[in-house]
């Protein structure tokens, strides 16, 4: 057991753990992004809201959604504690620099985790925590023709303190009451500075996996020269270029359309 520990206290066990809570975040970032792709149907938000509504209410779902909580917490701590290991290694820097094949991500991931960690906190105190805690959410209802597949909104006001949500079948036609996120979104990135920040902080991802993927497979010893090229090309258009331009395309059309 305190081999097991004097490991992960070690520097190499931070960036191990730096790497697989890394990589988990990954995997979170292409579902997150899929369902986020929901805003883009012309449907008052109803496959965005059903979306939302089950990441928060599937007990297997929130039972992820705390692990990604965690592997964020920890992920920035390590991140943080291996920066200052890392300046108390060499406090003074050296008088004659020489040049580094390092890139400017690699060498600036402590900015870059920085901004994405402001980021963070924005972002979830505005959409996840005002969906799941505040009680200032409003509610929308969907009701679908089951014959037809047409589908109409309105507003819904709930008598119950307690609703959270309802699927019920009425006259051939399933109604839906579900808290409305998407309203939410659309006042979130109807403010240009929100929307500014937000394409900021998706340069910061970019650049911050353009470095972290990678890494994360050399740090875990999968190096290969047949297959270490296919994860730099998944890293680089994948993660650092298609991802992010996926996420800071919402704030972006919606502040240009919705507005």
């Amino acid at each position: 057991m305190s081999e097991f520990k004097q490991t992960f206290n070690s520097s190499l066990g931070k960036k191990l753990i730096m790497a697989l809570t890394g990589l988990f975040l990954c995997t979170f970032l292409i579902v997150h992004l899929g369902g986020n792709l929901l805003l883009f149907k012309h449907d008052d938000g109803y496959g965005f809201n059903v979306y939302a509504n089950f990441l928060t209410h599937f007990p297997p779902i929130e039972v992820v959604a705390y692990l990604l909580y965690l592997s964020i917490l920890v992920h920035s701590v390590y991140a943080l504690v291996l920066t200052i290991q890392n300046r108390k290694a060499r406090p003074v820097g050296y008088a004659i620099q020489a040049k580094s094949n390092a890139s400017w991500s690699s060498k600036n991931m402590g900015l870059l985790g920085s901004v994405l960690f402001l980021f963070l906190v924005i972002h979830m105190s505005d959409f996840w925590y005002r969906y799941k805690y505040s009680g200032t959410m409003t509610y929308k209802e969907y009701r679908t023709d089951l014959s037809s597949g047409k589908t109409e909104s309105v507003e819904f006001n709930p008598t119950s303190p307690d609703f959270e949500n309802s699927v019920s079948t009425q006259n051939n036609f399933e109604i839906v009451r579900v808290k409305d996120l998407h309203a939410r979104v659309e006042s979130s990135f109807s403010q240009l500075w929100y929307v500014i920040f937000y394409v900021i902080a998706m340069g910061a991802v970019s650049f911050h996996l353009l470095h972290g993927f990678q890494s994360a497979f050399r740090t875990l010893g999968w190096v290969h020269r047949k297959y270490t090229p296919i994860v730099e090309f998944i890293g680089t258009w994948f993660f650092a270029v298609i991802m992010p331009l996926g996420f800071a395309a919402m704030p972006v059309v919606y502040y240009f359309t919705k507005s």
